[in-house]
């Protein structure tokens, strides 16, 4: 059972179920097969996260911060994109837009963010265990923060896994060829990167 003082997850719950249910409508109107695979992967992502905060209770703005990555992923595959406005590919979607033509893609920023929150996870996941078992506080020093980093770039490199998964599975995905998967990696490094970085400065801060 909660404590009394444990903050309420209803609003977040709330804001998951919405942009969740609007994908699902958006994925079904427009016949978009793909996102359909992916609000699969996000169904199953929100149960591991509700098993993970269950274990180690994940603060609520790492929390919020996951349930803006995944509003951002579902965005990024369905919204359309205005006449005019640059974009890579066949698919004139968010994901495809260039904010930077032929230097910066929303999708980099995305990938740099969303493996950025997960570096942040799992500090707070290995930290938070490691205080529930030892009753000791691990410092964000370069061996742990390390680890996390790899972590990060470890489930970064998974999420290519699930995409060439997409690609071999669906007749027309909008994932993007070998040079896309490289810039979608480094963008996965720099966002873990800056997460370690954070997360010791914010420790120094203290």
């Amino acid at each position: 059972m909660l404590e009394k003082h444990t903050p309420s997850l209803f609003p977040i719950v709330l804001f998951n179920g919405a942009y969740i249910s609007a994908a699902v409508a958006g994925a079904v109107l427009q016949g978009n097969r793909e996102f359909v695979f992916y609000i699969v992967i996000m169904l199953v992502l929100i149960a591991v996260m509700a098993l993970v905060h269950r274990l180690v209770r994940l603060s609520v703005p790492l929390l919020w911060a996951l349930s803006l990555w995944g509003l951002l992923h579902m965005a990024g595959g369905l919204v359309p994109l205005p006449q005019g406005w640059p974009y890579e590919g066949k698919h004139a979607v968010l994901y495809s837009l260039w904010f930077i033509p032929n230097l910066l893609k929303y999708d980099q920023i995305v990938h740099a963010y969303g493996f950025g929150v997960t570096t942040w996870l799992c500090w707070h996941a290995l930290s938070g265990s490691i205080r529930q078992r030892f009753q000791v506080t691990l410092p964000p020093t370069l061996g742990p923060l390390t680890l996390c980093t790899a972590a990060g770039v470890g489930f970064g490199a998974l999420n290519e896994v699930i995409e060439f998964i997409a690609v071999l599975s669906l007749p027309d995905t909008n994932v993007g060829g070998y040079e896309n998967t490289g810039w979608d990696l480094v963008a996965n490094l720099i966002g873990s990167v800056v997460a370690a970085l954070f997360i010791r400065w914010r420790y120094r801060q203290a």
